[in-house]
């Protein structure tokens, strides 16, 4: 029998899907239009990994405080952020001329993706835990169909001449969209009750609190961290790929303008199948899903680094991003399956934060390698990163999940049988 928390879960359990297809195709847009802004702001590959770092400046102050914001106010944090992040793809592609306003224009889209990144993953969260389904890796396959689409829609536009700024309004019309569809169903239905489920009612491991009555994340912040930590080097080698495959494909393998979309477009195709076909998977111990998922990450892209045509460069994409598709889902599932309801946002934000510090690192990593050992050397330094996640998950999650807990541990998404 539903709860009521669940009833009122459930007619918003479009939220998350509709946030992360929203974040899906600005990131598929970008990816594909990394090359046209580098050579409209006139960058090295350097310098473009400098401005990259930009992106981390923006983020990492705005999501703690969007996982404060996401527990009191709810999915209208969704809306707000989905919104400003089509604004922010706008301004810096009409403005990306030259590095300090190209640096400018990416602090701006760095809070917003931050921001937006928290929003839409505690969504994600809530409505797993209300449903009992697998809504983390279920949603972010919807953000990587929504980044192959967006990657193939950006290289075509990009290889008619039109502006880089055309992706970036249709994403911003598919936010407004979503935004205010997210609005209407918040002026008509509140917002759940932000107290523990009955799951959690009575069990002092799984109901710290503080003095106030409010719920701490001490408990947990172990396996917060370690989850974040995790996430981090998964999000690095995932964004890497992302970020890079366009320039790869173009400067390493001389594809056309045509195809160069296909890098970030195959990439997000094969994160996107394996997200569905591994969410029906219900006996893979997290550490090992994380292991396995990190030896092919390492494997794909050591065959990217080692080829200069086409076809083997794609499959190594795709065996990278077959790797990468059950790192982040994962752990967020794995450490946010016990947290209560009302500290929810605020668990979410630890982790996501950490995990962003990867994503958003891993493209700069990329271009400072590239600058001194070429793109297929600095692939290889991607790979390493693969294969260091890949030795340490089942050692690191050891250290602060309870036995009984990793036992229990076996959906890809972390959550434990009930």
């Amino acid at each position: 029998m539903c709860t009521d928390t669940q009833a009122r879960d459930r007619p918003r359990a479009w939220v998350p899907y509709a946030g992360f297809a929203v974040f899906g195709a600005f990131w598929g847009a970008w990816g594909a239009s990394v090359p046209a802004i580098r050579d409209q702001a006139g960058l090295t590959d350097g310098q473009l990994g400098t401005a990259l770092l930009f992106i981390a400046a923006g983020a990492l102050p705005a999501m703690p405080l969007a996982g404060r914001a996401v527990d009191r106010w709810g999915h209208r944090v969704t809306a707000f952020t989905l919104t400003a992040l089509g604004i922010a793809g706008i301004t810096v592609a009409l403005t990306a001329h030259g590095l300090a306003v190209l640096c400018a224009g990416l602090t701006l889209l760095g809070a917003s993706s931050g921001a937006a990144d928290v929003a839409i993953n505690a969504a994600a969260g809530a409505a797993e835990r209300a449903t009992g389904r697998p809504v983390i890796t279920r949603a972010h396959g919807v953000f990587s169909l929504a980044v192959v689409a967006a990657s193939l829609a950006t290289g075509l536009l990009n290889a008619t001449g039109l502006p880089v700024v055309v992706p970036y309004l249709m994403v911003l019309l598919a936010a407004g969209t979503v935004s205010a569809a997210i609005v209407t169903g918040a002026r008509t239905q509140t917002d759940p009750p932000r107290h523990d489920d009955a799951r959690s009612q009575g069990d002092p491991a799984r109901t710290s609190s503080t003095a106030h009555g409010r719920p701490s994340l001490r408990a947990h912040l172990p396996l917060l961290l370690v989850a974040g930590g995790l996430g981090a080097l998964g999000f690095a080698v995932e964004n890497a790929h992302q970020s890079w495959s366009a320039v790869y494909l173009a400067d390493a393998v001389h594809a056309g303008p045509a195809l160069i979309g296909a890098g970030p477009a195959v990439f997000a195709l094969a994160v996107a199948l394996t997200r569905f076909a591994i969410s029906a998977v219900k006996t893979l111990p997290a550490w090992i899903v994380l292991t396995a998922g990190a030896a092919i990450s390492a494997a794909g892209t050591s065959l990217l680094a080692l080829t200069t045509y086409l076809p083997p460069a794609l499959l190594g994409l795709a065996l990278a991003a077959v790797g990468t598709a059950v790192l982040f889902p994962t752990v967020l599932g794995l450490a946010t399956a016990n947290v209560p309801a009302a500290a929810r946002g605020a668990a979410t934000s630890v982790v996501s934060t950490l995990a962003y510090v990867g994503f958003l690192a891993g493209p700069v990593y990329v271009g400072y390698w590239a600058q001194t050992a070429g793109l297929p050397g600095a692939m290889l330094a991607v790979a390493s990163l693969a294969a260091a996640l890949a030795l340490l998950a089942w050692p690191a999650l050891r250290a602060v999940v309870p036995s009984s807990v990793r036992h229990r541990t076996a959906e890809p998404t972390g959550r434990p049988h009930s």
